[in-house]
């Protein structure tokens, strides 16, 4: 009996145990079953819904690109007009930079003219006062201020000037040397 009563109690265990394994098999199940089902449902709730949400947000999108696409083919048709006013403003400044230079050329060659022009009378009213009686040409030197007549007598042979000189009162000749002598002292020197 003692043997019989062994093995009914070895297998009380074992069922005691397997029915706590049962036990907390459904407690898991359970536990997780219903967050699980609830998910699958939201989940089906969700395609369903999400359909609509992702159009709308497709068309957002969309709308926003279309937008932003507009506004470019806008900036890009400002920015060729500006290049464009840009070429016709450099056209323009580019022709009138040479009929500047034409003109500038031209100024240079009336400025040469008038120069050679001036440079020839004087020479010519040197070459008088020179050809004239030192006399004659000292009595015209006294009338002139000394500035002007030291111009002259500074153009003149100094053989030409020495006679003249010696013609004109000495407070003249003065006046003539000094501005003879320091027409040049303003002259750089480097």
């Amino acid at each position: 009996m003692t043997a019989k009563i062994r093995r009914r109690a070895g297998r009380g265990t074992l069922h005691v145990i397997g029915g706590l394994l049962i036990a907390s098999a459904i407690v898991r199940v359970s536990a997780h079953a219903g967050p699980a089902l609830a998910n699958g449902r939201q989940e089906e709730t969700m395609a369903v819904t999400a359909t609509p949400v992702v159009e709308t947000e497709t068309n957002a999108l969309l709308a926003a690109f279309q937008a932003r696409e507009a506004r470019l083919a806008e900036r890009e048709a400002q920015v060729r007009d500006r290049m464009q006013a840009m070429h016709v403003a450099e056209v323009e400044i580019t022709e009138k930079l040479e009929a500047l230079r034409a003109a500038e050329t031209s100024l240079r060659a009336t400025i040469a003219l008038a120069d050679t022009a001036a440079a020839t009378d004087l020479g010519q009213l040197t070459a008088v006062y020179e050809n004239m009686k030192p006399k004659e040409a000292a009595a015209l030197f006294e009338e002139m201020p000394p500035q002007f007549a030291a111009g002259f007598l500074g153009m003149m042979r100094p053989d030409s000037v020495a006679l003249i000189m010696t013609e004109l009162e000495p407070a003249t000749a003065y006046s003539f040397s000094v501005v003879l002598a320091g027409r040049n002292a303003n002259t750089p020197t480097q």
